[in-house]
């Protein structure tokens, strides 16, 4: 059994910020197989099945800063190990549409992985979901609070199939599968162009040759003739 927490802001307020990609990314892979959602453990819980395993997605309705209460308690409800949690966030430090998978670490200033830290500890598994930086830290708060522009739709929309992509393997514990999914989801690979077949050239005739040992059997008359023709 693993647990999958979606970081965000609950409300429609924040629905389209950049700052709710975690929430984003769960409720796709929710929609995509047809999961209910429910109130439970300060948050609202969805459960999936990906063959064999049993996957819980989570998203804290406790805001941000207050993330890991919601994770702590269905951590305890399902007797689950840090090593058994996976946190979709938003990361500045990663271009839009950019996704890296990383075990345990720092929480790099993100409030929603200091919550959980000081709740479970720091060994649990992060989706880091680039979302870029506005270039100063003093327009990191408004940045990570407004929508996703409407040039970043279809990027946004690449990015989360691509994570529908690798869910399968996600459960399964293979992250490089999971990683290489959305990979190729972003950067399809480019179909070879066809090139028509030439067809040979054949070299050109030696004219010159060919009229010099024709006219070595012609009568002066003839050949007279044909300077003149």
């Amino acid at each position: 059994m693993q647990l999958w927490v979606g970081l965000g802001n609950p409300g429609a307020k924040y629905a389209g910020n950049r700052h709710n990609i975690g929430f984003m990314a769960l409720d796709r892979l929710a929609e995509d197989q047809g999961a209910t959602w429910r109130s439970k453990f300060q948050g609202e819980l969805a459960e999936l099945r990906f063959g064999p395993e049993r996957v819980w997605l989570l998203k804290p309705a406790t805001f941000m800063n207050l993330s890991g209460q919601s994770v702590g308690a269905a951590m305890r409800f399902h007797k689950l190990e840090p090593a058994d949690v996976t946190v979709f966030h938003d990361e500045l430090d990663l271009a839009p549409g950019k996704l890296r998978l990383k075990q345990g670490g720092g929480h790099a200033g993100h409030n929603g992985l200091r919550s959980i830290h000081q709740h479970i500890g720091p060994d649990y598994a992060r989706v880091r979901l680039g979302i870029g930086h506005p270039g100063h830290k003093d327009r990191v708060s408004g940045y990570v609070l407004s929508d996703f522009a409407k040039a970043e739709a279809t990027m946004l929309d690449d990015l989360l199939r691509g994570i529908l992509d690798g869910a399968p393997h996600l459960a399964a514990r293979d992250g490089a599968g999971f990683s290489n999914a959305v990979a190729l989801r972003m950067n399809p690979p480019r179909t070879a162009a066809k090139t028509a077949p030439q067809t040979p050239t054949a070299p050109p005739a030696n004219n010159s040759s060919d009229e010099e040992t024709e006219s070595e059997h012609l009568s002066p008359l003839q050949r007279l003739a044909r300077r003149f023709r």
